[in-house]
């Protein structure tokens, strides 16, 4: 059965570490970029599957959420989000995260608490988890003093952490390494 809880898929970032390629648009998986590769794989589980981007850049049918704040941030991006879909909850997760199992997010979906996130072996997981709207004013005073580590975020609200001891399920593809590593797991993973 499909969760009624929105996902958002963030794909705004710079891509900074990737050397010159916004990661968002690289193949995997058999699709053309990996943001329509994670758009189909939680569609799946999802009734409604969003991306959040500053960018009109994809060239595939999906519902997308503009951010046109000049900031990268995922603050100002969790900001719009919750302006725009209006919803108690979301789910959050990073479009550079594809080996995130679907029974993870299903578990972090049934805790309760304004923030549930995962915790994987590397640290806290702030793009894997959920969000609640009763944290907009505390999301709206970070971005007033320019503070925009979700992180802090977590630190300062009602926050709940799932372990998960899988620390490849995590794996970010930030650098060129990282993708070159995902392309030898996805066999591994996507099975």
């Amino acid at each position: 059965m499909k969760s009624n809880i929105p996902i958002v898929i963030l794909a705004g970032g710079k891509s900074s570490r990737m050397e010159k390629a916004d990661k968002a648009l690289l193949p995997f998986g058999g699709y053309n970029t990996l943001s329509e590769f994670q758009y189909h794989r939680l569609s799946a589980c999802f009734k409604r599957v969003y991306i959040s981007t500053k960018l009109d850049k994809f060239n595939f049918k999906a519902n997308f959420i503009k951010d046109n704040n000049e900031t990268f941030a995922p603050t100002i991006a969790l900001l719009s989000i919750f302006e725009e879909l209006k919803e108690d909850r979301i789910f959050l997760i990073s479009v550079d995260t594809p080996f995130i199992k679907i029974e993870t997010i299903k578990e972090i979906i049934n805790f309760g608490s304004e923030i549930v996130v995962a915790k994987s072996p590397n640290g806290v997981e702030p793009l894997c988890g959920i969000y609640s709207k009763n944290i907009i004013p505390k999301i709206k005073e970070m971005i007033d003093s320019d503070n925009h580590k979700l992180n802090y975020l977590i630190k300062n609200s009602d926050s709940s952490f799932i372990e998960f001891k899988d620390e490849n399920e995590f794996l970010n593809v930030n650098r060129v390494d990282d993708y070159n590593k995902a392309l030898k797991l996805i066999k591994k993973y996507l099975s």
